[in-house]
């Protein structure tokens, strides 16, 4: 993948892009007891007129990429985000079957949260209704809410370092 040094804001859909179309074989991750279908869950929502994609995986990792400039990329190095990431792919792994085999992949449309799973056999879709998770009535709120604690893990490790930086 080729980041358009003219225009960073590339760099999160790129390498959104890039994990929603690299296979698990590729990744080198293969079906097993705790991960049996799904290996991977990018959940897209929107934020004002931005998108954010929380990644996890399997393994760990976890990032943010946004259709702005900002990204935190990795994160599986800390504990408490691979923890977190993990679990949500063990709930993203709830929804196989409440999803639909997708082959593209946009972001959603406004008061709705895409969850793309990635499984061993492709990618799918589950999409749910913003208020309905809101208010704890739609079928992926759980899904939501293990995306947010990855998000949230993110950042308690990602937040002291940036705040250190800009201070000196």
């Amino acid at each position: 993948m080729t980041i358009d040094k003219e225009n960073p804001a590339d760099a999160g859909k790129g390498l959104r892009l890039m994990t929603l179309t690299t296979s698990a074989e590729k990744l080198g991750f293969i079906p097993e007891k705790d991960y049996p279908k799904v290996y991977g869950v990018i959940t897209d929502w929107n934020l004002a007129d931005q998108t954010a994609s929380i990644v996890a995986m399997k393994d760990g990792t976890a990032s943010l990429y946004t259709t702005s400039t900002f990204a935190i990329i990795g994160g599986q190095g800390h504990d408490t985000v691979r923890k977190a990431a993990q679990e949500c792919v063990k709930i993203a792994g709830q929804y196989y079957d409440k999803s639909t085999p997708v082959s593209n992949y946009p972001y959603p449309k406004h008061g709705k949260v895409n969850f793309f799973l990635l499984t061993h056999d492709g990618v799918r879709l589950c999409i749910g209704d913003e208020d309905g998770i809101n208010n704890g009535r739609d079928q992926t709120t759980s899904l939501f809410a293990a995306a947010q604690n990855v998000l949230t893990a993110l950042r308690l490790v990602t937040e002291p370092k940036m705040k250190e930086n800009a201070q000196q």
